[in-house]
């Protein structure tokens, strides 16, 4: 393979006028005749939506032809629970990214679509209802010449779904994703909806195994990584020595999956702590990207930082927003949930500006073809109050950063001195910022005895 083709994108875009789709032939069984047959395999992307593998297999002996789609996604690092509370026909129309691991349920009448029953798929809440019904009733007249007695129940519960689907009483629409691709859209975007819970958890050895991950795989892999970093640090390799050296190691662009270098370095934050810088550029695509990682764990405690906007200055403040941390505006009531920026070493006007450029460019369900005339014209005005902070025009407005980690970290510029307009809170954790931190589920006493 040349230099050249080991930078193209592993996934390309979906186009009618390729010339060149880079198809994979592949030797394989024919099932129908026993013999060899040929399944070609495409690798591409769909805009907006995710990528897929085409496969079409046809045999030339018996003439038997087959094609199918698969997910070609990527597991993200933790899985994600979300709910909804569905209370009026509004709610039925809210846009639903289903992955192919999702189960969802409607505790409410003990309703349960289990994990690749369905292949994932993008709809709304009525459209899962409406499926699940018109499932169900595929195979009706079968069932009541054969089976009368389940018809009947089907029957009942069919109706059920129906009166659901008019929203005459409200329900709990929950889908529990643990590769993480699943999405619920926000009818108040971009201010917090209390109307939709979104919560990411550490998977378990089932889940894992479920999504296509397993313990050994695992264990080689980290193996290999530890191997490749003796590798390129060697043996002797100190905290201080590492502080000066950049690292670098291959991975894939999260953009279009092309190999690709991501270079590393252990820096320290004065008044706070080391982290670890790690930055990534595409030369296949041009994406670019950047994400902090704290260097010493979980801290005992988290910590909420809260800073008042009274000075163009403040803007220019250091800011390290790490993975776990929450970022609010009271103001604008507004809010992004933890993980939505991943880990950032920036200014705050830096933070503020790839917040808005995650809203207004990268999510079309709330700026493309898809969303509605109301969420342009909201969007549009959040995004002019929020330039009015980032260039500013406005001040008084509160920036809040809330880490359980407590591993996130905003610039006192009259360090060592208190800073007058920032406030720091140091608070125990809850059960459920645990729960997301996987913290519950470790075992930190007498563990060895299990080995």
């Amino acid at each position: 393979m040349s230099a050249e083709e080991h930078k193209k994108p592993v996934f390309r875009e979906l186009q009618a006028d390729d010339n060149d789709p880079e198809i994979t032939e592949i030797s394989s069984l024919c099932f129908n005749c026993g013999k060899d047959g040929m399944t070609k395999l495409l690798l591409t992307k769909i805009p907006f939506y995710k990528e897929i593998i085409l496969m079409s297999f046809e045999c030339d002996h018996c003439g038997c032809k087959n094609n199918e789609v698969q997910s070609g996604e990527k597991i993200q690092e933790k899985g994600v629970l979300i709910r909804v509370s569905v209370t009026s026909p509004i709610d039925l129309n809210r846009q639903v990214i289903k992955s192919d691991y999702a189960t969802v349920k409607i505790p409410e009448i003990e309703f349960e679509v289990p994990p690749q029953s369905k292949r994932g798929e993008i709809t709304n809440i009525e459209g899962i209802l409406s499926r699940c019904i018109a499932g169900l009733e595929q195979d009706q007249p079968v069932r009541k010449a054969l089976d009368p007695e389940s018809a009947e129940k089907i029957e009942v519960f069919i109706q059920v779904l129906i009166d659901t689907k008019k929203c005459e009483k409200p329900f709990t629409l929950i889908i529990d994703d643990p590769s993480g691709n699943s999405f619920v859209e926000n009818l108040n975007a971009p201010h917090v909806d209390p109307a939709l819970t979104i919560t990411h958890f550490e998977r378990n050895k089932e889940q894992n195994h479920l999504v296509g991950i397993y313990e050994e795989e695992l264990k080689e892999i980290k193996e290999e990584e530890e191997e490749e970093t003796d590798a390129v640090t060697g043996d002797n390799v100190t905290p201080d020595t590492l502080a000066d050296e950049v690292l670098h190691f291959g991975t894939n662009c999260p953009s279009c999956n092309a190999p690709c270098e991501t270079n590393m370095k252990l820096t320290s934050i004065p008044f706070f702590k080391e982290v670890i810088i790690m930055a990534t550029n595409c030369e296949a695509c041009g994406h670019r990207t950047n994400e902090v990682k704290s260097g010493s764990g979980i801290n005992e405690k988290g910590v909420k930082i809260t800073l008042r906007i009274t000075d163009p200055i403040d803007l220019s403040r250091d800011v390290l927003k790490s993975e776990t941390c929450s970022l609010s505006i009271p103001e604008l009531d507004f809010e992004v949930g933890a993980g939505t920026l991943g880990g950032k070493f920036t200014t705050l006007e830096g933070l503020l500006v790839a917040m808005k450029d995650q809203l207004t460019g990268q999510n079309p369900l709330m700026c493309g073809d898809s969303a509605t005339l109301t969420l342009k014209e909201r969007m549009q005005e959040f995004n002019e109050k929020l330039e009015n902070i980032i260039s500013g025009k406005t001040f008084g407005c509160r920036i809040v950063l809330d880490d359980p980690a407590g591993n996130s970290y905003l610039q006192n510029v009259y360090a060592p001195e208190a800073d007058p307009e920032m406030e720091i809170v140091y608070y125990q954790r809850t059960f459920e910022h645990n729960e997301e931190l996987g913290l519950n589920d470790m075992k930190l006493e007498d563990y060895e005895e299990n080995e």
